[in-house]
């Protein structure tokens, strides 16, 4: 069993974008974007940025001008990202969509929208879920042949940054199986093709997302992603990636938090005392550093399971995810409390991060979704 520490090179990538995000993509740039309502979501300076850096690119092989850095090199950057409330295309293109390209595509269209990925050039979305909560193979949409392509009907929610995307990857049904997961299919998607309606959403944390729909949208066979009807596979394995990479993004958040919390106990006086030295405050501070703690282990081991192609990958996704859920929750609620009533003002912080977690929290499952994942893939 590998130890679970990063190795050198991981390290250094940590250690760059700790600086890069810390100096380029701090929590003020996150609060500005709200304020002035940017209907991007992002800065398009940062995105080319963190392109130049190399970080659109961490999960595409150097054949397509990434540089293949793996699940545990893109955690790092996640880890950092959601330790500054960092927004950028950085999941919903370089890890999402770049993920399904590289195991659906063709060699023609992984040659002609990966290399673009990687560079920044182009924003890439993933379309799966169409209901209030995460139920990926609860698929309406439908794709039916006609003349030598498809004919896509259907809408899409919580397309993450889907309003800005130059291309939408849809999960379509195109055929009836014996399960809700049989006979989906993907499906490369031009937004500015007749019949795509996509619609801004400004999510609780001022992020951006979507609801993108279809009306008689007509695609050719060029347009089709891997095997028809076999999309299944795929997208389990794109969603595990994802829900890998929310979970460090959710370790990162709370790990801010919580060190945010910690200053202000070891700063704020009462009764003439700094309050963190009263035990009731230590007690609860010490229960978020060991829950903490263990999720690092988690979420590392996770992301190893994944760049190894471990049996169990899958488990330890949901574990991670579940857990980050959990950890995020407690530790955003505890730095509210003890704060007090400026943790509840707007001039604070606090807020900013309690949103964030509570979307990152639902994206793609929440706790309930993979305590109970977790348990059936476990054969409970």
């Amino acid at each position: 069993m590998p130890a679970l520490v990063l190795n050198e090179e991981q390290q250094m990538l940590k250690d760059a974008a700790q600086r890069f995000f810390r100096e380029n993509a701090p929590v003020a740039q996150l609060r500005a974007l709200r304020d002035n309502r940017d209907e991007t979501g992002f800065s398009a300076e940062l995105w080319r940025n963190m392109a130049e850096m190399g970080f659109a690119g961490t999960l595409i092989p150097e054949a397509f001008g990434g540089s293949g850095f793996g699940h545990v090199g893109m955690g790092q950057l996640s880890e950092e990202a959601g330790r500054n409330l960092s927004a950028s295309p950085l999941f919903s293109s370089s890890i999402l969509s770049a993920v399904t390209l590289l195991l659906a595509g063709s060699g023609e269209q992984k040659q002609a929208t990966l290399p673009a990925i990687a560079s920044g050039k182009l924003v890439v979305a993933l379309a799966i879920d169409e209901k209030p909560r995460h139920h990926p193979w609860s698929i309406n949409t439908t794709a039916q042949n006609l003349d030598a392509g498809f004919v896509i009907n259907g809408h899409k929610s919580f397309v993450v940054d889907g309003h800005v995307a130059d291309r939408l990857i849809v999960a379509a049904r195109t055929n009836i199986g014996s399960q809700d997961s049989d006979g989906i299919s993907l499906f490369l998607i031009d937004p500015a093709t007749q019949g795509v309606k996509v619609e801004r959403t400004i999510m609780a944390d001022s992020r951006n997302a979507a609801t993108v729909r279809l009306d008689h949208v007509r695609v050719g066979e060029e347009a089709l992603l891997g095997q028809l009807n076999e999309a299944h596979a795929v997208l389990e394995s794109v969603l595990d990636m994802g829900n890998a990479q929310l979970a460090a993004e959710l370790l990162g958040l709370s790990l801010e938090a919580f060190e945010r919390t910690v200053r202000f106990l070891q700063e704020r006086k009462q009764f003439g005392v700094v309050i963190g030295s009263f035990q009731g405050l230590q007690h609860r501070a010490a229960h978020m550093f060991s829950e903490l703690e263990l999720l690092k282990s988690v979420v590392l081991k996770a992301l190893v399971a994944l760049d190894e192609e471990a049996v169990d990958a899958s488990a330890l996704v949901s574990l991670a995810k579940a857990k980050a859920c959990e950890v995020a929750e407690l530790v955003t609620n505890e730095m509210i409390q003890m704060h007090g009533g400026i943790g509840m003002t707007d001039e604070f912080d606090a807020g900013l991060f309690i949103k964030r977690a509570r979307v990152v929290q639902q994206l793609l499952g929440d706790y309930r979704y993979h305590a109970d994942r977790f348990a059936r893939l476990h054969g409970f």
